[in-house]
């Protein structure tokens, strides 16, 4: 099966996927979306670990904001909805895929693409990569990332990142709890081979059942706040500051902000 916006390689039983989009920071676009999701189904019926990974400099700069922006310019309810639900699928299928995920973070993870970065079983992340969830400096709303990294992190700390749109290191991330080791530069993906070889050794059914315990914690509560985050995510779509957020970060521009609808 072949994808426009990544790569898929399984060595063994370990599932590779690296995000191509090296132009773009290896951005979020519509068509990633749904190349990762077909690679996570490709990975979960032929591995038993993913290893996920971006190319060139950065993980991933999170949305892409030139699609993002041609949606508001023919921007209706029904549309801002249905690209919301999309997003949200793709966060819960990583969050809650039945075999262990471990990201091997090699550059910037910034917005959605901290989310793909952290919502990972492992998360590994070379020493000058930056995290952080942006949305609020371009009028947007951090609705569905909210839903994991309060889980993650807990309520201080998430409240914190996504009120102030903050960077954070790597150092930063991993003792609040987004990262759980820093890996010199060019180890990390051997690193994360290391890991998925120590999982391997490990009994197939165990893994599963224990990735399932996790995920069934709290599995109704979390569908019930993706529903609220989908709508918070395709109202601040219809504002004035989106629209301004999104144009000034473009334009690479201080934006003005009129804080209404």
């Amino acid at each position: 099966m072949g994808y426009s916006t990544l790569t898929f390689q399984t060595d063994g039983d370990v599932a590779i996927i690296a995000l191509t989009r090296p132009e773009k920071r290896n951005a979020i676009s519509s068509q990633m979306m749904s190349d990762l999701l077909g690679a996570l189904d490709q990975a979960e019926a032929r591995s038993r670990v993913v290893i996920l990974s971006g190319s060139g400099k950065a993980f991933c700069a999170g949305m892409d904001l030139d699609e993002l922006r041609s949606l508001a310019a023919t921007h209706s309810p029904a549309k801002d909805l249905e690209d919301a639900r999309r997003i949200a699928k793709l966060f819960y299928r990583l969050y809650s895929f039945p075999k262990p995920v471990i990201a091997a973070v090699n550059g910037a993870a910034i917005a959605g693409g901290c989310g793909l970065a952290t919502l990972a079983d492992i998360t590994l992340s070379v020493p000058e990569a930056k995290f952080g969830y942006t949305e609020v400096r371009i009028g947007f709303v951090p609705a569905l990332v909210a839903v994991f990294l309060r889980r993650q992190v807990g309520d201080k700390f998430a409240r914190e990142l996504l009120l102030t749109g903050k960077i954070i290191g790597a150092d930063e991330a991993m003792r609040i709890g987004l990262v759980n080791e820093i890996v010199a530069n060019g180890d990390v993906m051997q690193r994360a081979r290391e890991i998925a070889e120590t999982i391997l050794t490990c009994s197939p059914s165990s893994v599963m059942q224990t990735k399932k315990l996790f995920h069934a914690h709290d599995d109704k509560a979390l569908r019930a706040e993706l529903e609220l985050a989908i709508e918070a995510n395709a109202e601040i779509r219809s504002t004035d500051d989106f629209r301004e957020g999104l144009t000034a970060f473009l334009e690479k521009r201080e934006p003005h902000w009129s804080g209404s609808s």
